[in-house]
């Protein structure tokens, strides 16, 4: 299994102690959940049950099927209730010798159904089961469900969760580890692409390029990933095609809500609502200038998923001219415009690279904001932005970063905008420059950056 080595450690800790455990986990889909639910099943006696989009009684019956086949290996009958369901598991814990682990996966499938199921848990445990060596584990891809249902302070289960995790995508290094006999170039553009959602990464084939895995594996109409993203929001989302005209909106360009309303002839206040809706399922998030607070005037709205940017940016919006063309035409017209598709996701890398180094302390300082800035530099009078910024607690120590994903060498130019910005700070003591470039350096940057103490760091150097 490649990465979730923290997660699975988790799991063993809460697993291993003599007391009542209770963990909700959650995440957009296709993240991986079940099967790090699953690869801690292999390694434990445990009741698994998997829900599904059914009426109440159905899910009910299986559940009882599942539960009676693990404690008493055959099935007899349904249980009547949930609540007989929960008192059979409490009289066969009670006699276990061993920690009892119930996961119901896709819980929120069953609350749909059964709101009552969750004042049914919570009368079980309160009475039952935080006195038992029970270990219960709620999952659920409904990320709003999980968070406001299951753990708000308005749920019969708030306060008697012990741990909540939520599963995210994996970053570039572990991304890469899915795609060994690509290049690094070539795993960077996979990143870029699909981003770090594990059911994504696996569809690629590593075994041919990207510009034959995007004609057959995200434009070919038989594909899995070609009509992921529609799908997934038809699931999720009552009014579909309002959704995907907003996040059309975003991948285009259009980042502000002012700009995101006018752009699809929407009221400002109803397109904040569906804005706060996109937010909660993580299919976008909102931006800030590093450093700046949360609700800053000056955020914008960036879709937080690779592949949804490129199948909005790409697939959806070029979906008539690309049938025309034909998948290898449309693959290869795709592929001319990669550099420019993919500088933006190169900073994403250049900024979870940052996080590592960070984490192993081998940046000058640990940053306490990390992450893009722009607005108004008194220095020159006008608008600038930094790639990446890392500022230190007391915002006395910064990181400046400049990210080009080109195949020319950086030339001085770049260098002096950067130590330009860098001048809208002068609360900054403490000055670390960074530059990240796929082409390499000219000379004149590479002597400059030896004077003066500046890294220079090329793709292969992210891997390392």
């Amino acid at each position: 299994m490649i990465g979730r080595e923290k997660e699975l450690n988790m799991l063993e800790k809460l697993y291993q102690t003599d007391t009542f455990q209770f963990l909700v986990m959650y995440g957009r889909r296709r993240i991986g959940k079940t099967t790090i639910l699953q690869e801690f099943a292999n390694q434990h006696d445990v009741i698994f049950f998997s829900a599904q989009e059914k009426n109440d009684a159905l899910n009910l019956e299986d559940f009882s099927e599942v539960a009676q086949r693990h404690f008493d290996h055959d099935f007899f009958a349904p249980f009547p209730s949930w609540e007989r369901a929960m008192e059979y598991i409490s009289k066969k814990a009670a006699l276990a010798t061993k920690k009892t682990v119930l996961i119901i996966d896709e819980f929120p499938f069953i609350a749909s159904q059964n709101p009552s199921i969750k004042s049914i848990l919570q009368h079980t445990i309160d009475h039952t089961w935080k006195e038992r060596n029970i270990f219960l584990i709620l999952c659920g891809s409904s990320v709003s469900f999980m968070v406001n249902d299951v753990m708000g302070y308005k749920s019969p289960l708030y306060g008697r969760i012990t741990a909540q995790i939520e599963i995210k995508p994996f970053d570039y290094l572990d991304s890469a580890k899915f795609f060994p006999h690509y290049d690094i170039e070539e795993q960077i553009q996979a990143y870029g692409i699909l981003g770090g959602i594990p059911r994504y990464l696996e569809a690629f084939d590593d075994r041919k390029s990207i510009e034959e895995n995007i004609a057959a594996h995200i434009l070919s109409e038989n594909a899995f990933l070609h009509e992921e993203p529609q799908m997934l929001l038809r699931m999720e989302l009552r009014e579909p095609s309002v959704y995907n005209t907003i996040l059309e909106s975003i991948a285009a360009g259009y980042n502000k809500q002012s700009l995101i309303a006018d752009h699809i002839h929407e009221e400002r206040t109803k397109c904040g609502k569906y804005l706060q809706v996109l937010q909660s399922i993580r299919l976008i998030k909102k931006v800030v200038p590093c450093g700046e607070n949360e609700t800053s005037r000056k955020g914008i709205y960036a879709l937080a998923d690779c592949y949804y940017n490129f199948w909005y940016r790409y697939p959806f919006s070029h979906k008539n001219l690309y049938r025309l063309l034909g998948e290898e035409e449309a693959a290869r017209e795709i592929m001319g415009q990669m550099n420019d598709y993919i500088g933006p996701r190169f900073e994403i890398i250049c900024k979870e690279y940052l996080i590592h180094q960070a984490r192993n302390r081998k940046l000058p300082f640990i940053p306490a904001h990390l992450g893009r800035w722009w607005g108004t530099n008194p220095a020159i009078r006008a608008q600038d932005d930094v790639d990446i910024l890392g500022l230190s607690e007391d915002g006395t120590q910064a990181i400046f970063c400049e990210c080009k994903y080109r195949n020319q060498p950086m030339p001085m130019a770049e260098y002096d905008d950067l130590v330009t910005a860098s001048m809208a700070f002068p609360k900054v003591k403490e000055k670390y420059f960074y530059f990240f470039s796929k082409g390499g350096y000219t000379d004149s940057v590479i002597e400059r950056a030896e004077r003066e103490g500046a890294r220079l760091l090329t793709v292969s150097d992210l891997y390392k």
